[in-house]
This record gives C-alpha cells, sequence and structure tokens, in this order.
C-alpha cells in the first residue's frame, strides 16, 4: 500500500534539509552549525539532491554562493514545510503557555534581558524561553516569534509589531567626549561585525561627512558598547541599547540622535495564542517607557 510513497520520486529529508538550511543561511557554515553536522557533510548533501534533481541549486564561488532559478524556486516551499513541521511539534510538546522567541544577541544582551524579570513577575504562568537569533536571520526554526530591528518596510507584514522607533547616535564615554570636545568625530571608531554599516548609515542620517579612519572591529553591538564604555573610541549605537547607559552618565552623545528607517519589532504569527499575545503587549508596554532619544543639537 505504501508503494508510491516509496518509489524514489521524492529526495531524501536530510538533502532536502540541508539545502534549505544552506539557502537560507547562505553559507554551508552556518547550515552545518543549525543542524548539527560538519559543513562538509552539508555540501555533500547539496551535492546529492542536486544529482537527484538533475539541476544546479548554487552557483557561484564557494566564498559567495548564490541561488540559482532553480533554487530560488524550491527555497520557499522547503521554509514553510519545515517551519511547519516545527511548529506541529512544538506545539505537540508544548505544555500550558510555553513560548519561545529568539532574540539578536546584543538586543537580548542590552535590552530585553534587564527587564525580563518585570515580565515573569506580571505573567508568571508564561513559560519563556530565548534563543539567539543569528545577526543576518530573518527566521528561527521552531521560534513562536523572533525580535530584531527591522527595516520599516518590514512592519506592514503580518504579524509584525514595533515596539520601539529606532535612533542612531555616537556615543562615547566621558573622559573620551572631553578630549575630543572640539570633534567628536575624531575619537577613535569602534566598529559592530553584525552591523557593518552602521557607521555610513548614521553619517547620512546626520549629514556628516566622515573621513577615512580606521576602525576596531568587535563582534557584536554589545561589545562594542562595552568598549565605548571602558573608554577605547566612539560607536554608533541604536538608542534603546544605550540609553540606560547615558541616563545614569556612562556614556554621552555629543551629536545626539537621528531617527532611522527602522524599528525594534517582535515578529510572529497574527494569531500566536494567548502567550505570544501577552508578550506582544508587554514589549510595547516597555518599549514606551524609554526616554526620548536627545536630539542632534542645533
Amino acid at each position: 500500500m505504501f508503494e508510491n510513497l516509496t518509489s524514489g520520486a521524492l529526495p531524501s529529508l536530510n538533502a532536502l534539509r540541508a539545502f534549505e538550511a544552506m539557502a537560507r543561511t547562505g553559507r554551508a557554515t552556518l547550515a552545518a552549525e543549525e543542524l548539527h553536522v560538519t559543513h562538509s557533510a552539508v555540501s555533500r548533501q547539496v551535492k546529492a539532491l542536486e544529482a537527484h534533481l538533475g539541476v544546479q541549486l548554487f552557483t557561484g564561488p564557494k566564498h559567495r554562493l548564490e541561488l540559482t532559478e532553480a533554487g530560488r524556486a524550491l527555497l520557499p516551499a522547503l521554509t514553510s514545510a519545515f517551519d511547519q513541521i516545527a511548529a506541529a511539534v512544538r506545539q505537540t510538546q508544548a505544555r500550558g503557555d510555553e513560548l519561545l522567541v529568539a532574540v539578536n544577541a546584543s538586543v537580548s544582551v542590552k535590552w530585553l534581558i534587564p527587564r525580563l524579570a518585570r515580565f515573569r513577575a506580571a505573567h508568571p504562568t508564561v513559560n519563556l524561553q530565548l534563543a539567539e537569533l543569528p545577526s543576518h536571520a530573518t527566521s528561527y526554526r521552531g521560534a513562536d516569534a523572533i525580535i530584531r530591528i527591522v527595516p520599516t518596510s518590514r512592519l506592514a507584514e503580518p504579524g509584525a509589531t514595533a515596539f520601539i522607533p529606532n535612533h542612531l547616535g555616537l556615543v562615547m564615554a566621558p573622559a573620551l567626549a572631553e578630549r575630543c570636545a572640539a570633534d567628536p568625530l575624531k575619537a577613535p571608531r569602534l566598529m559592530a561585525q553584525t552591523h557593518p554599516q552602521g557607521w555610513a548609515i548614521w553619517a547620512a542620517l546626520a549629514g556628516v561627512e566622515l573621513a577615512p579612519a580606521p576602525e576596531q572591529p568587535f563582534a557584536h553591538l554589545h561589545f562594542a558598547i562595552d568598549a565605548a564604555i571602558g573608554g577605547l573610541g566612539a560607536a554608533v549605537m541604536p538608542w534603546p541599547l544605550v540609553a540606560d547607559y547615558v541616563r545614569n552618565g556612562r556614556l554621552v552623545a555629543p551629536l545626539g540622535f537621528c531617527r532611522a528607517e527602522s524599528a525594534f519589532a517582535i515578529l510572529g504569527a497574527p494569531e500566536g495564542g494567548r502567550a505570544l499575545a501577552t508578550f506582544r503587549k508587554w514589549l510595547v508596554a516597555e518599549g514606551a517607557k524609554i526616554d526620548p532619544a536627545p536630539p542632534p543639537p542645533r
């Protein structure tokens, strides 16, 4: 009775998973990390899938692979299918108000986690679990929702809720600001590798021209924030991540903050259940408590 299901019409599930993860993340190493296998195993599975289908799914050099037309056609259906499977498994396992939220590391460390005690106190029945959302990722397999900074164009998507408007500004330790009072832009530049265009974006918003200068890189925004607090240089940062430090005087923003075309947002299913609705409402309320970003000086 199962003859038609085992006739070999479909490629292996492992091959499909390997392709979907590699196509979604853009790199075999990231797919391997997600699937808990070696990157060579991912590459072998993708090649086996290409052989089975008789089409090429990726093109270009290994360090900069791009999807072919066939790969672009296959990816959305696979991503949707695997997301549905993960959601079904999670619903089956869930007990009560379970909620898994994937969050960019810096947003989690510098904004969300310091406030979670208030959420737990107000909603003790919600079992909130956090997972780290890679900086490049716009989805996370099995999560009920993700939290990240998104372009304002994405806020029109179903299930997208902005809870803080984003402002960008240059911050540094008070002692460094005193030494660079004549021109804050002459301070050493700190840069987060997860947001490499931060300085250029801020300069365009602020209407300033940046002279070529070396930048000291850090892996994440929160590392660069701590480096700025330590007096290593100036960093361009989103206001919500540094608002507490500016308020308590550990950082200063001599050139103020400019409104960016982005926002802190939670993205999940529009009908995501009671726990997700509760968390959305709490995020909006917490976002409203943040002091307004100081504007640029006139």
